[in-house]
């Protein structure tokens, strides 16, 4: 069968039946269904549209899937209150990052991959640039490049919008506000204040609007493109483009919108997933599980999701638990490791902006006003054209002169 552009990907906390289920956007039917244990929220991720990993739920390892096949292979791995970043290609475990003091509750990265937000029950969300994190010098203690430090409670969710690292991000927590930030300065945006604790957050793909999942049941939708927008707001349902949705009977633990930003899909622990439309604010799909919901993502379809005789291009290894450099080089294993070199990390994305521009305007001005000694030989060639032009109009003008003096 051909695949879908866009499929729902679920999974609830009871895995009476299998652990998640990929639903067709459009239709609702079930297209595949993965087995094996049950998997802990935001943690469905789909790595290079080739497997599909997920933490287990209440336990110390990753349900891992081919994405055509439905029984999982184990990782076995023991987490602490930290961030583990391993190497995919050789499983290599290459930073564990300490800095949270509480568990890590919500992972985003960036799309272009170079830097990756952190939220956690200590209050904290933390911008890490990965070039930092992965260095040569073992013994240097990462540190994220910004600390966002204003919200009161722990931190239920996150989102990352688009354009790398000037991507603006959502957070929400139990202090019911959901605060926008960007990215490159740190800076808070904006910060909205709900009667109730917020669970969940995303934004559509445009950033025109922002959704929000409450404890109790209800979705807020908050329009950015209000002219009346200040940065500190409470939410008021009605007010500049800002509605509700409807619907659940329980706290909304999940959020995703579609690639043309006009569905919405939101899992709650109901033990149901809605589709939404998001102009008329109608439930118009509804999607029945055994448990409460823990991930309901709307995702591209991998284009060997639905061919059985596919394999990966590459096997997944095992990843490891020990750090890289502790316990011998890569060199003595015969494998390669490939790092992001360290001069990364001395330049901003600004930094190489203001660079890149003023290389753009040397280049410009040497191509408009030359170079040297070659200038002063264009100058010299101008002006003595300039000098023969004078020449030819006077002779012109003598010339013209004696045609009308002369007499008929």
């Amino acid at each position: 069968m051909a695949a879908p552009l866009e499929v729902v990907v679920s999974s609830d906390s009871s895995s009476q039946l299998w652990n998640c289920t990929v639903f067709d956007l459009h239709s609702g039917s079930s297209l595949l269904s993965y087995r094996g244990g049950n998997s802990s929220a935001r943690t469905l991720t789909v790595l290079n549209g080739e497997y599909l990993l997920s933490a287990q739920l209440g336990k110390n390892f990753i349900n891992v899937w081919e994405i055509q096949r439905k029984d999982p292979q184990q990782q076995k791995i023991v987490f602490a209150e930290a961030i583990y970043l391993w190497e995919v290609s050789t499983g290599k475990l290459m930073a564990v990052l300490t800095r949270h003091y509480q568990d890590v509750t919500c992972l985003k990265f960036t799309d272009d991959s170079s830097h990756f937000i952190s939220g956690g029950r200590d209050n904290l969300a933390l911008v890490w640039s990965l070039s930092s994190v992965i260095q040569l010098d073992s013994n240097h203690v990462a540190e994220p490049r910004h600390v966002l430090s204003r919200h009161s409670l722990p931190i239920t969710d996150l989102h990352c919008g688009l354009m790398g690292p000037q991507a603006r991000v959502a957070t929400a927590s139990l202090d019911q506000t959901v605060k926008v930030w960007e990215l490159s300065s740190g800076e808070m945006l904006l910060s909205i204040l709900f009667d109730v604790a917020i669970m969940s957050v995303t934004l559509d793909p445009a950033e025109y609007f922002l959704f929000c999942g409450g404890t109790d049941g209800n979705i807020f939708q908050v329009s950015l493109c209000s002219q009346m927008l200040s940065r500190d707001k409470q939410f008021q349902s009605g007010d500049n483009g800002n509605q509700v949705f409807k619907g659940h009977r329980n706290l909304v633990t999940c959020l995703s919108v579609s690639m043309d930003g006009t569905l919405l899909l939101s899992g709650s622990h109901d033990e149901t997933a809605r589709l939404w439309d998001i102009q008329s604010k109608q439930s118009i799909r509804c999607l029945t599980h055994k448990g409460p919901v823990t991930n309901a993502v709307i995702m591209l379809a991998p284009a060997n999701m639905f061919l059985p005789d596919s394999r990966p291009t590459l096997p997944l290894p095992r990843f490891s638990r020990h750090v890289h450099g502790t316990e011998g080089d890569a060199s003595e294993s015969g494998e390669l490791c490939v790092r992001l070199g360290l001069y990364t990390q001395d330049e901003t994305y600004l930094q190489k902006a203001a660079t890149l521009n003023s290389l753009m305007n040397a280049v410009t001005d040497k191509s408009v006003f030359g170079d040297g000694e070659n200038t002063k030989v264009r100058v010299a060639e101008l002006e003595e054209e300039v000098q023969t032009l004078k020449k030819v109009n006077k002779d012109l003008y003598d010339f013209s002169t004696q045609l009308l003096s002369k007499p008929t």
